[in-house]
This record gives C-alpha cells, sequence and structure tokens, in this order.
C-alpha cells in the first residue's frame, strides 16, 4: 500500500510534471525553441536524473515516477533545440 506521503509526493510530482506539457507541446507545434535555455534545460535534466537515481535509493515511487516522465519531457525539449536550431 502506498503511503499518504507517497500519495502527496505524486500529486506534487504529477502538477510540476504535467507544466511541462504545455512547453513541449508549443514547441513541437511551432516547430521553435528559440527562447529555450539549451543551457537550462541540460542542467535541469542532470539534476533530475540525479532525483530519479535518489528516489530509486529511497525507495520513493513517487520520486521516480515523476522524475522519469519530467527527465523524458526535459531531454524531448533539449532534443528540440538541438533539432530547430
Amino acid at each position: 500500500m502506498i503511503a499518504t506521503i507517497e500519495i502527496l509526493g505524486l500529486f506534487a510530482g504529477g502538477l510540476t510534471t504535467a507544466s511541462f506539457v504545455p512547453q513541449v507541446y508549443k514547441t513541437w507545434k511551432t516547430k521553435s525553441a528559440e527562447n529555450l535555455s539549451l543551457t537550462m534545460f541540460s542542467l535541469f535534466f542532470i539534476g533530475i536524473t540525479l532525483w530519479f537515481v535518489y528516489g530509486i535509493f529511497v525507495n520513493s515511487i513517487a520520486m521516480i515516477v515523476t522524475n522519469a516522465i519530467t527527465a523524458s519531457l526535459s531531454i524531448l525539449l533539449i532534443y528540440f533545440k538541438l533539432k530547430y536550431k
């Protein structure tokens, strides 16, 4: 059974992860990544990946799931930034 604190973590992580979806969608539709910072998203991706690894070590489903999804969305934005230069 998932502990109440993990449910809170899933909800919080879900909201922050969902906040990336509109940016990914807009970048994909407009084929423009001009205003995205490659440095920022690269550092963000590394940080999210480290949070994902941390989540594995502390056995936190919320951290594992939400950071895996956020890392995927972040890497998509990095890909779009490089592709649509």
